[in-house]
């Protein structure tokens, strides 16, 4: 009898650090530790492998003028990959204990480093967003995206029982949006110091994802929301090159086509000039001086060039292919903590995206945000790479049915 309850004591400790908004498990359930995802890290793979193509693709014209040398970036991608693919091996053999022992060190790691990039940092037009550590560039901003989405796993794995009792409004709400909402501010607040505005709302929109699913109430949720996003509206509005180029946005034909909006209107040129098929991989013309710097955040305006409609299509299918995936791992997580994280760093992709694609097409203004996998970059693929390796790790320990 006595050997009874201790089981059902255990079942019911799992059942309750296992339900996060939708992600509920069910009571028959047994935890198994086994290899990977095998379908996540086949489609991680071949989103490395694609990007790494069109980083060669769009980058070699630009890399011969700039430099001399046509493989100039692709080799220090290569190399960043290769760094990357050795974090994310060390990860995905940690444990998830491990991981979550490490999630507060890893916070105020992050936040020290965003602190320090005002002071110290190199400017980047007129954000300063980078650190030079010896020989080493990291963008801090990069750092903390994982490091905020598993600070806020862990507060809300801690206190879910307070955070899910909706009999008691304001303890639920001061739990499930307040408290959290510290963590995020700060997060915020040391990314905004750098000007960089696009990583403030992005680090924000990821958070919000990871609060709403660890059940936070929703009107506390959107009312929060709501103020922050008016909030970085009016900084913008104060702050003259975003006014700007929120301006150029609006108003394309007040400014230079060969100044303010040529990054843009060469973008769109590339999309359109692709067609259904494209020109074909390694033909596009807009990567020769017309679109700047091809190999970062206009990429995927190379992608529909050489590609066309299909091409741009495969892109996004990988993605949503990513996020099933991703949320099928965070589904059979065996813990709050390991669910969130995986809906956090499935977000932090999606989100980065959408809004990547978004300024290619000149859906909203453009500001720099890079293509996950695809966009060129040593910090940004590297942290990349070691969330991935996050992901898998969590993939190894999950529920079955009985």
């Amino acid at each position: 009898m006595a050997k009874t309850n201790v089981n059902n004591a255990k079942e019911n400790k799992v059942r309750s650090t296992s339900s996060v908004g939708s992600f509920v498990k069910s009571p028959d359930l047994v935890r198994l530790r086994a290899g990977v995802d095998r379908p996540m890290l086949i489609i991680i793979i071949v989103l490395l492998c694609f990007g790494s193509v069109m980083v060669f693709s769009a980058s070699y014209a630009y890399a011969y003028d700039k430099t001399g040398d046509s493989y100039f970036y692709i080799r220090k991608q290569i190399v960043f990959l290769l760094i990357g693919s050795a974090a994310m091996i060390a990860i995905i053999n940690l444990s998830i204990d491990f991981i979550r022992r490490m999630t507060v060190p890893f916070y105020i790691f992050s936040a020290a480093l965003l602190a320090v990039v005002p002071v110290v940092g190199l400017a980047e037009g007129q954000a300063v967003r980078w650190l030079n550590i010896g020989p080493i560039s990291l963008q801090p901003s990069e750092i903390m995206k994982p490091a905020l989405v598993m600070i806020l796993a862990l507060y809300m794995q801690n206190h879910q029982s307070e955070i899910t009792d909706y009999r008691h409004f304001w303890s639920s709400s001061k739990y499930g949006i307040f408290y959290p909402a510290i963590f995020v501010i700060i997060a915020c607040g040391l990314v905004m110091a750098e000007n960089h505005f696009s990583g403030t709302i992005i680090m924000f929109m990821i958070a919000m994802v990871v609060i709403f699913c660890g059940g936070a109430r929703l009107f506390w949720f959107g009312l929060g929301g709501g103020i922050f996003m008016t909030a970085v509206f009016a900084v913008i509005m104060f702050t003259d090159y975003a006014r700007q180029r929120i301006d150029i946005w609006l108003n394309p034909q007040n400014y230079d086509a060969l100044d303010e909006t040529w990054q843009t209107t060469q973008g769109l040129y590339a999309i359109g000039s692709g067609g259904f098929f494209g020109v074909g991989l390694g033909n596009s013309k807009q990567k020769h001086m017309f679109v700047s710097q091809p190999q970062n955040d206009f990429i995927f305006s190379i992608v529909c060039e050489e590609l066309g409609f299909i091409g741009a299509l495969c892109v996004i299918g990988l993605f949503i292919a990513f996020v099933l995936r991703g949320l099928h791992i965070a589904k059979r997580a065996p813990d709050t903590y390991s669910s969130l994280v995986a809906v956090g760093i499935v977000s932090h992709v999606a989100i980065q995206a959408i809004l990547n694609m978004a300024v290619v097409t000149n859906s909203i203004p453009n500001t720099g945000i890079s293509l996950p996998f695809f966009s060129y970059g040593g910090s940004s693929l590297s942290v990349l790479m070691a969330e991935m390796g996050v992901l898998l790790a969590i993939s190894r320990y999950s529920y079955q049915q009985k």
